[in-house]
């Protein structure tokens, strides 16, 4: 009988996508298992069309609006599902002690966790049969996701690739949509310049200059935006400060993808320029050339997982505070000291001759 694998992780898109490499590991040792996920129901789309995973459980954080007593019954529901699988291993890669008595509940003889440095109660230790190390933050999220295979007897290998996948009718919506802005097929460059923290963003006027530069080459320009308020008004000042050109095209897509159609637009791209999210993971995920900008965040732990991208860094242009001192609401745009023609320079080597 085929083994079965579960892996947890309760975080978010990107992290969910960085996960992809441990699919991947198990595959290649084991062609017949069957690996399963435990996620939040908003990041499923990540992994929703993936070739190699067989189920997907999710916890959908609107549970808790509905009362007690329908929560109880969605996670006693969710216990069930897991428990019907009949695991030979889980995995668990979250920090909440929600991800940890689930695995402890699953009736897995092999159940791995991490040695956290804030979880080291005897409860934590309960959980589990095996515990792997907690890497320092100089050590990618990939690396410390493979890790937790060792007790399997997977060793940790740098050259798994994250992987991503999407279905037909995404690629045809995407590009239904790009047609009918004008877009006849020519390659093109999709700008993301959001995040879900703004600390994150480089300045609208250095986004718009480099927009404008690519259309007066005569490129076509796709921007691209998620369904969030601050996102879209972002989006929509770019645009507005762009000048129309004869030789360019721009089109928008702004909060009009789901995260499949999303990943569908990244991997017909030629170049994607962006921030810390989870855009860059997407092209590190479909080998799109990427040039990424990044400030405040820990660098080695969340660069794109890819020998594609070229990674702007802030800090090499200016003081930065220290990543855990972030306030993460704060509406200070700590990538501004990213010259202008710094990013144009990592572009140009970036886009086909």
């Amino acid at each position: 009988m085929a083994k079965r694998y579960l892996l947890i992780k309760l975080r978010h898109h990107g992290d969910v996508l960085l996960m992809t490499p441990m699919v991947q590991a198990l595959k290649q040792r084991e062609p017949d298992c069957e690996v399963d996920v435990l996620i939040y129901q908003e990041t499923r789309d990540m992994v929703a069309a993936h070739p190699h995973i067989h189920t997907i459980h999710c916890i959908d954080r609107q549970w808790k609006k509905q009362g007690t007593r329908a929560q109880i019954g969605h996670e006693w529901a969710l216990l069930q599902a897991v428990r019907q699988r009949q695991y030979d291993a889980v995995v668990c890669l979250a920090d909440q002690w929600r991800g940890a008595l689930l695995t402890r509940a699953s009736g897995a003889k092999v159940r791995i966790g991490v040695d956290f440095k804030y979880r080291k109660g005897v409860m934590w230790r309960s959980c589990f049969t095996d515990l792997v190390a907690a890497l320092p933050m100089s050590r990618h999220t990939v690396e410390q996701n493979l890790l937790a295979l060792e007790p399997l007897g997977i060793a940790l290998d740098k050259n798994i690739p994250t992987t991503m996948a999407y279905l037909p009718e995404d690629k045809e919506h995407v590009a239904k949509m790009l047609r009918e802005q004008g877009w006849q097929g020519e390659g093109y460059v999709v700008m993301h310049p959001g995040s879900r923290w703004f600390f994150k963003c480089w300045d609208d006027d250095k986004t718009t200059t480099i927009a404008q530069r690519l259309l007066d080459a005569g490129l076509t320009v796709v921007l691209s935006a998620a369904p969030d308020k601050r996102e879209l008004q972002m989006l929509e000042s770019i645009q507005k400060s762009l000048q129309k050109t004869d030789t360019g095209r721009l089109c928008v897509l702004a909060g009009c993808m789901n995260l499949r159609e999303l990943g569908a637009l990244i991997d017909g791209a030629d170049l994607v320029v962006g921030v810390d999210s989870v855009p860059m993971h997407m092209a590190a995920a479909f080998n799109t050339p990427a040039v990424a900008l990044f400030g405040p965040t820990w660098l080695s732990r969340w660069h794109p997982w890819s020998e594609t991208a070229t990674v702007v860094y802030a800090g090499d242009y200016g003081d930065l505070p220290h990543p855990d001192s972030v306030d993460v609401n704060t509406k200070t745009r700590f990538l501004s000291a990213i010259p202008v023609e710094v990013v144009w320079r990592a572009i140009q080597t970036q886009l086909p001759q």
